[in-house]
């Protein structure tokens, strides 16, 4: 690590400790060959999880845009914000372990329902009539009928 002081690109660690709930790593240097004290930060370096859009339209992954989607979904319902957390972290998670960078708002969404299915059935058929875009009641029902068809199979 260069020194910022005298620009010398040798120093030791002299301390190391985990920092922002261990997402980074502090460490405090010293320069081998002026004595100087610095400071480094260390942390994983990720690369962005991109969803395309519908209109074919790229936009970085936003947990917190997913969140709000399916707090809406589950107003009044029986769901903790953990478990929406919980929801939007696997799905994060899902992807990140992917091998690919890039996902379909479709494939997020589809993420969304089958978790929001073993927890929800209400909160899953309002997040499916947005996310399916409903245009009736028979689109409802037919979504209605799978559920229960689901539900009765097991």
């Amino acid at each position: 690590m260069k020194c910022p002081f005298c620009d010398h690109e040798d120093s030791k660690v002299i301390d190391s400790r985990p920092t922002d709930e261990g997402v980074a790593i502090r460490r405090r240097r010293e320069c081998i060959k002026c004595g100087s004290r610095f400071t480094t930060y260390e942390k994983v370096e990720t690369i962005p999880l991109i969803v395309i859009k519908c209109d074919n339209s790229r936009e970085p992954f936003d947990r917190h845009k997913l969140l709000s989607g399916l707090m809406r979904a589950c107003i009044k319902r029986p769901i903790t914000v953990a478990q929406m957390d919980e929801i939007v972290n696997k799905i994060e998670s899902n992807m990140s372990n992917s091998l690919k960078r890039e996902f379909t708002s479709r494939e997020v969404g589809e993420m969304a329902l089958g978790y929001l299915r073993e927890l929800d059935e209400v909160a899953y058929i309002r997040f499916a009539s947005v996310y399916r875009s409903f245009q009736d009641i028979d689109t409802f029902r037919d979504e209605l009928d799978r559920l229960l068809n689901a539900k009765e199979s097991k």
